[in-house]
Order: structure tokens, then C-alpha cells, then sequence
């Protein structure tokens, strides 16, 4: 974990995160060059595969040396700091034990008074901690030796995941817990408390040896602001805890009732997420974009809605139609893709799905036989579709069977996206929202309607070439709607 690197510096390592996680992101440096940092301090905050996890410092000195910028990817066992602790920090520095970096004891038993070694307690490390004094509410001043309670033998980090952590031979009491560190059961808990500004010195923790632990936090927090920060009170007197009392009065690393809310994946919900998991497993997709200037498509729709006594045709009626367009030119992407044979199934039938936002959550209603309608059919069928979605009032059938999604993600006001492709379809176009922007048209400059377009395809039925002909032919579209008479 941690190894001198010098008369009086010492290297602390990223720690073993536990949970079979090797490497972690640099978040958010909490310290810098030159800092004072005090025993156990959170000094790193690092993002591993399971959880946003606040480091702390086994020793306590100057920061003299930090590696790795924020975003910065590391493995375990790499530099985190150097820290200056003074000449006669490195004689008690714990030893390395073998290539792990787990600290072992020393010679005397006695933990060294540069550090405590109890980093990211609650995530377990490579080795048992070393022997170390305590020091108890009540006990002699600072500056008295403390004798050494009775240890049981020391478990394995997976079987103990809530050690406790002692303070430093010369560290002061905790009755007044002075400069010192507090002892708590995970860093989690110190930022918990540190976001709330709640004094953990003012706490008397309920765990193992005063022990603070997450509910005596959330229990402060709780207590009336009248009469002040109330203390969670420790019942009754201090007792000798042995390793399995002190495993099983630790509280689970889950959130608590009172912060957590369970949703229960089923019904739509359930649906969708079982097949954008299966989609995000099997297909492996990729996805390509551009913008285009539909100014000219714009004009044309205020043309059709302008003439005639017909219903209104809306954008995504218009994008329908430059679909069907598009996949009769590149077929490849009205398919799908059969595992067991080994075999890619191009379908003659378009039917297309589209994304709508409801109450119940997102669903794709399925607009049937679309290749053989018009913009005013389209848009009728889109219109009753919506409708339908928003009632609750779809069938099965009305949400199964699409050969291609078009998602029209602009009504959110984003511009972009990168959508999962709605299993067992090979490609899915999405459109942002149509905004002024300057564009260079016919020469000039000037402010057009501009359109973010992007195709999201499985690049098992078909190339970037067959992809960016796809998208580029419907860029095409949206800037000369004229292109479309071609196809009528």
C-alpha cells in the first residue's frame, strides 16, 4: 500500500478497492502540493467500476509529490502522493509486505506514528491490518502510553470488510478527539457528513470502539437544529468486541431504507430494459451523423399545410417518408440478423417504429406496411399511434414487428444522441431538433433551419459506406425535398 521512498517521504500506492476492481479514474484531487494533510484525510476521489470512492492517507505530513491528472485511469498498486512525514517517520513506517503493498506489522506490534494504515476501511485489502494500540474515551492525556487491549486473531478483509480503525499511539483521546482523525466506518460516511456540515467530533459513534457509523450520521441529521447537532449516543459502556461480533454489528455496505426507493422493473419498463440489454449484448453497433440545412423542407411543409383542406403533415411524417425513400436505395438496413444460422434476413416490407415518450415510460409503436403510404397516410397513422401510446390503448401487435426506428429525440430540445438500436432491427435514425444556425448557403453567410441527423446501424449487415450512403441520401432529402418526387 504504501513504502518509504526516501529518509522522510513516504509513497502512498492506490489501494486494493476490493471486489475483484484492478484500477479506478481520477475524479477530483482533494489535496494539493504543499497541503497539510492529517491522518486517514481523504486526499483523492476515484471512480471505480462500482462506486464513487473518497481515499484517504494512512500517514499525515506534507504532500510533497501527486501523480496522475483528473480523468487520469490508474491500476492498482500505482503512486497516488508522496507525503514528508519527518526523520523519524520512516523508522516506524509499516513494512511492505511482498508485492501487494498491504501493510504488515512491525517489529513491536505498535503502529507507527506517522499513520494508521486503515485505508478505504469497509472496502477490504489485500492483507489483514497490523496489531495497533487504542486509544479510549475516558483514557490517559495525549502524551501517555496506552497499553494494548487483548486482540483477537486477525480475519481476512472479505471476511471483515468493517475494520476498525485505530488512532496512532500518540494520537489524542477521542473523548475530546482534538486535531485528530475520527474514526469512521467508510469515507462515505466522512463525505455524508462533511456535505451536510456535520462535525463528526461531536459524534459518539455506536460501532465497535466508537466506531461512526452511516446511521449515526443520518441520525444526527435527522435530530432537531433547536437544541444543536445532537450526538448519536453509544449505549451503554465500552466493551471488548471480538472479530465475528464486530463483523455482524456492521451495517450492510447497501443504502438504508430511508434514502433508497426500489422500483420494480417490470411491465413496459421491464419490457424495454430486457431488450435494450439484449440489443446492447448482441448487436455491435456503431453510428455516423451529419447536418443538414432543412430550411427547404420546412418551407415545403408550410407549403402542403397552406393548400388544401387536408390534415396537417407534421416534420416526422416528412423524415417517414424520406425513410421508406432511403431503405429502398440501401436495402441492407432493413434487415436483421439471425444468430443460429449465421444468416443476415433482408426484409421487403418496411415497417416503421417510432419512438414516443409516455407516462408509462418510452415505447415504439409500429407503423405497418409504411414503404406503401404517403406523407398524408403516414402522418394520419403517426398521429393515431401517439394517440393509442398516450391512452395506454397499444396492443402487442402495434409494438412488436418493426423493421427500422425513427427517433425524433429533437422534441426533448437536444441536438444529438447515440440511441440503442430497438432489437431485432439493424439501424435506427435519429433526429435533433431543427434551430437557427449560420450556415453557408450558396456562397454566403447566413442563418438557416440546421438538423442534426445520425444513423445508429449494426455493422454486422453492413459497412460505413452502405451507412454514410444511407445517411447522406437523407441529408440530401431534408436540404432538396424535390429529390422525393423521384420516388412517388
Amino acid at each position: 500500500m504504501a513504502q518509504a521512498s526516501g529518509m522522510a517521504s513516504l509513497e502512498f500506492r492506490l489501494p486494493d478497492l476490493g471486489e475483484g476492481l484492478t484500477e479506478a479514474e481520477i475524479v477530483r484531487w482533494l489535496v494539493r502540493v504543499g497541503d497539510v494533510v492529517a491522518v486517514d484525510q481523504p486526499v483523492v476521489e476515484v471512480e471505480t467500476a462500482k462506486a464513487m470512492v473518497e481515499v484517504p492517507c494512512p500517514y499525515g505530513g506534507v504532500v510533497t509529490a501527486r501523480f496522475g491528472e483528473e480523468g487520469t485511469e490508474l491500476p492498482v498498486g500505482s503512486p497516488l502522493l508522496t507525503v514528508a512525514v519527518g526523520a523519524d517517520a520512516s523508522d516506524g513506517a509499516p513494512a511492505v509486505n511482498g508485492s501487494d503493498g498491504a501493510p504488515a506489522a512491525n517489529g513491536s506490534g505498535a503502529a507507527s506514528g506517522s499513520g494508521s494504515g486503515n485505508v478505504l476501511v469497509g472496502y477490504g485489502t489485500t492483507a489483514p491490518a497490523a496489531r495497533r494500540r487504542r486509544v479510549r474515551a475516558g483514557a490517559r492525556g495525549a502524551g501517555e502510553a496506552q497499553p494494548v487491549a487483548p486482540q483477537a486473531p486477525a480475519v481476512p478483509a472479505a471476511a471483515a470488510p468493517s475494520a476498525v480503525p485505530v488512532a496512532p499511539a500518540d494520537a489524542p483521546a477521542p473523548a475530546g478527539r482534538g486535531g485528530g482523525p475520527v474514526p469512521v466506518i467508510s469515507p462515505l460516511v466522512r463525505r455524508l457528513a462533511r456535505e451536510n456540515g456535520l462535525d463528526l467530533r461531536q459524534l459518539s459513534g455506536s460501532g465497535p470502539d466508537g466506531l461512526i457509523l452511516r446511521g449515526d450520521v443520518e441520525q444526527a441529521l435527522r435530530a432537531p437544529a433547536a437544541g444543536g447537532t445532537t450526538a448519536a449516543v453509544r449505549p451503554g459502556p465500552a466493551a471488548p468486541v471480538t472479530a465475528s461480533a464486530a463483523a455482524a454489528a456492521a451495517p450492510a455496505p447497501s443504502p438504508s431504507a430511508a434514502s433508497a426507493v426500489r422500483v420494480p422493473l417490470k411491465g413496459v419498463r421491464g419490457a424495454v430494459a430486457d431488450k435494450l440489454s439484449r440489443s446492447r449484448r448482441e448487436i455491435p453497433d456503431a453510428t455516423c451523423w451529419v447536418d443538414a440545412d432543412a430550411t427547404e423542407l420546412m418551407a415545403a411543409r408550410a407549403t402542403m399545410n397552406s393548400v388544401g383542406n387536408g390534415p396537417k403533415v407534421s416534420v416526422l411524417a416528412l423524415l417517414a417518408r424520406v425513410c421508406t425513400a432511403a431503405l429502398a436505395r440501401f436495402p441492407e438496413l432493413n434487415s436483421t440478423v439471425d444468430t443460429e444460422a449465421r444468416e443476415i434476413v433482408r426484409l421487403s416490407e418496411v415497417h416503421l417504429g417510432f419512438a414516443a415518450q409516455t407516462e408509462r415510460g418510452l415505447v415504439v409503436p409500429v407503423v405497418r406496411d409504411a414503404h406503401t403510404r404517403s406523407v398524408e397516410s403516414l402522418g394520419e397513422e403517426l398521429v393515431r399511434l401517439t394517440d393509442a401510446a398516450r391512452e395506454g390503448r397499444l396492443t402487442p401487435a402495434q409494438l412488436t414487428g418493426g423493421t427500422f426506428t425513427l427517433n425524433n429525440y429533437g422534441v426533448f430540445g437536444v441536438d444529438g444522441s447515440t440511441p440503442i438500436i430497438n432489437h431485432p432491427e439493424a439501424a435506427m435514425l435519429g433526429v435533433g431538433r431543427i434551430v437557427p444556425k449560420p450556415w453557408v448557403h450558396e456562397g454566403q453567410l447566413a442563418v438557416r433551419q440546421v438538423v442534426q441527423l445520425s444513423l445508429t446501424f449494426d455493422h454486422r449487415v453492413c459497412d460505413g459506406g452502405t451507412a454514410g450512403g444511407f445517411l447522406r441520401y437523407v441529408a440530401d432529402c431534408v436540404e432538396h425535398p424535390a429529390l422525393l418526387l423521384r420516388t412517388l
